[in-house]
């Protein structure tokens, strides 16, 4: 039988009142998973009297948009925030868009942010992955676990739904932000994650939310874009496809289609 959610709460509540006894540090990306856990954490830490750092890293295949976010974050919830910065392109072995890019990256990141929460006395570092997260490939999740990183969402069995009702009984400003994955997951694998490339779908993701369309992704199959919308806006792009064709081909992108199946995450891992 699965735990009621108030049952999930109070696990989790006794775990980062025990775990923040002592300086914890959490990779902060500015999502709604990794907000909540900043909230909660921050409201622990200070009954405890003790630290609690934000790490955020700023990289070349994370969008722009991430920064802002989790800087806001940080704000509300009270964790000392940091940023480092990183060109996860300068990781040989990732710019071939391998399959297990994920898992490189995700280790690179942490490695980095394990030295800083070393030199900051913080002996556990938190990340915000999912009850959810399991039914899709998620090889960066080896790297969490071989690192020793801690997933306390995860551990308590809290699912999306879950996270974003709790975030926005809290007044969380990120709990109806829509998942903000990085950018290499627009392209297949095995295509040269190049960074012009990659800002050029950024921009033509951006240009389509101005549309008014909540949830986007632009993937690039060689000359082709594929669009992924939400079942729920396919009408209105059918109706905006005017001003979409004109916002990518001023992009420079050759040919625009509609993915007929609407957003689903992932779909490059089929």
């Amino acid at each position: 039988m699965m735990e009621k959610f108030q049952d999930k709460k109070d696990k989790l509540m006794r775990q980062l009142m025990e775990d923040t006894k002592n300086p914890v540090c959490l990779a902060l990306s500015g999502g709604v998973d990794s907000s909540l856990l900043a909230s909660l954490i921050g409201k622990c830490a200070d009954k405890n009297g003790t630290k609690a750092y934000g790490v955020t890293f700023e990289t070349v295949l994370h969008p722009a948009a991430d920064l802002p976010a989790a800087k806001a974050a940080a704000k509300e919830s009270g964790l000392i925030h940091e940023v480092i910065h990183v060109n996860e392109l300068g990781f040989e072995a990732i710019k071939s868009n391998p399959k297990n890019r994920c898992y490189i990256c995700k280790k690179g990141l942490f490695e980095q942010l394990i030295d800083f929460a070393g030199k900051h006395g913080a002996a556990i570092i938190y990340e915000g992955t999912n009850y959810d997260d399991l039914s899709q490939y998620r090889p960066g999740l080896d790297a969490v676990r071989e690192l020793g990183v801690h997933s306390p969402l995860l551990d308590a069995g809290l699912t999306k739904a879950e996270i974003r009702t709790w975030a926005q009984e809290l007044g969380i400003s990120s709990a109806k932000r829509p998942s903000s994955p990085c950018m290499a997951t627009r392209l297949p694998y095995g295509a040269e994650l190049d960074l012009d490339i990659l800002r050029r779908i950024e921009k033509a993701e951006n240009a389509i939310k101005e549309l008014g369309f909540v949830i986007v992704r632009v993937r690039l199959h060689g000359d082709v874009v594929r669009i992924e919308v939400g079942r729920d806006e396919m009408q209105k792009a059918f109706e905006n496809a005017s001003n979409i064709t004109s916002a990518l081909k001023a992009l420079d992108f050759k040919y625009i289609t509609l993915d007929m199946e609407g957003f689903r995450s992932g779909s490059m891992d089929l």
